[in-house]
């Protein structure tokens, strides 16, 4: 049996990251990252975020989110 410790640590979720990898952004797209690389600023509409001192680029989960709504509304239009 569990003891109440495990139990109350479980039933905490972290919190929900703001900016994602590439490999993160691109498996919540359900797509790869290379298809995300050729779909990425200045290729492609999808928006990236340069952090300073960093070389790596990074997603924001919102601007994801509006990324597929707005994909979403021109595959109904």
């Amino acid at each position: 049996m569990r003891d109440a410790f495990s139990q109350s640590t479980t039933s905490v979720s972290p919190a929900a990251p703001l900016l994602l990898t590439a490999r993160d952004a691109a498996k919540a797209l359900a797509i790869s990252e290379r298809t995300l690389w050729a779909s990425s600023v200045p290729r492609g509409p999808i928006p990236v975020t340069r952090l300073p001192g960093v070389r790596s680029i990074r997603y924001s989960v919102d601007a994801l989110r509006e990324w597929v709504a707005s994909q979403q509304q021109q595959s109904q239009a």
